[in-house]
């Protein structure tokens, strides 16, 4: 218990009270404009939804759902390398790429630590997993669910802010529609905070840093430091709200949703779910030095 006083997570014990007494005050405040009469002829008029074009496809693929797993699976282990890369003041090894082959290039491989050649490596299945994202979407028009095409997503999405602030949910569609908040939330994570994660996270690599010095007056480095790691933050906020709305606003049918491409109450969705959960602990676990080093090794030199 002495140890734990000591160490710097004690100091954010208090952030706990704090976040439960401001969501306290804003259910409070919440409910309190949404008495208003104002405030109740505002969401009669914008209840939450804005109205999808004529042929937009209803319902979720199967590609979707596994793009959901994969890319939860990587942004997971994406956000925990980043953070270790961040805090730990000596990795537990090194590694340098072997210079021949495709990747073979002029100027020597750059030492990295093994935290931030998991954190690359990751990276780069996050992207290829990303850019078939992005050619499935609009191949198949499921972007016209996350992204705005009418004015009238703000003010249903002020509306929607309100019904979830004051705990009376908003009636969910997903199904067929995403409520406004969901369709902007959505759009800023694809189309926004993960292309600035792309172009900041190459910006700061080791080894392209230094040829980048050229854009040092558009897009300086201490910039790219100062953006990327609220981007993180950002990540790991959305993720926690999302998977709590998930759960608390119809676990059955939105995991099905998400994992089952189906629109019903069955226990698969939540099946699936819960083997993706094994998973993603099974490989927090395995992810050990000892066995990061194997590895890296088999595309470079591991050294402590």
């Amino acid at each position: 218990m002495g140890a734990f006083r000591e160490s710097r997570w004690f100091r954010l014990v208090w952030i706990v009270p704090a976040i439960l007494v401001a969501l306290f005050l804003l259910v409070l405040a919440a409910r309190g404009i949404r008495a208003l009469p104002a405030v109740q002829s505002f969401m009669r008029d914008f209840p939450g939804e804005s109205k999808l074009p004529e042929g937009a496809p209803i319902g979720f693929p199967a590609w979707l759902g596994w793009q959901h797993f994969l890319n939860s699976f990587f942004i997971l282990f994406i956000i925990r390398t980043g953070w270790q890369v961040r805090t730990t003041k000596r990795p537990p090894a090194y590694w340098t790429r072997t210079n021949t082959g495709l990747l073979r290039t002029k100027n020597p491989p750059v030492r990295i630590g093994l935290h931030l050649w998991l954190h690359l490596s990751l990276d780069t299945l996050w992207i290829l997993n990303g850019v078939i994202f992005f050619v499935l979407i609009f191949a198949t028009g499921q972007w016209v669910r996350i992204v705005p095409i009418h004015w009238d997503i703000f003010p249903n999405a002020v509306s929607v802010g309100i019904q979830y602030a004051s705990f009376n949910w908003p009636t969910e569609n997903g199904w067929v529609n995403y409520n406004a908040l969901q369709t902007l939330s959505y759009f800023v994570i694809t189309f926004i905070a993960a292309p600035l994660a792309l172009i900041t996270g190459i910006r700061m690599a080791p080894g392209l840093a230094d040829r980048f010095k050229r854009f040092d007056r558009v897009f300086p480095l201490p910039v790219a430091r100062a953006i990327h790691y609220p981007v993180m933050l950002f990540f790991a906020a959305f993720i926690a709200v999302h998977v709590t709305l998930v759960l608390v606003t119809g676990a059955l049918r939105n995991l099905n949703h998400m994992y089952a491409s189906r629109d019903d109450y069955t226990w698969w969705g939540a099946g699936i779910f819960a083997i993706s959960l094994i998973v993603m602990a099974a490989a927090w676990v395995a992810v050990r030095p000892a066995i990061l080093s194997s590895l890296a090794g088999l595309t470079g030199s591991v050294r402590r």
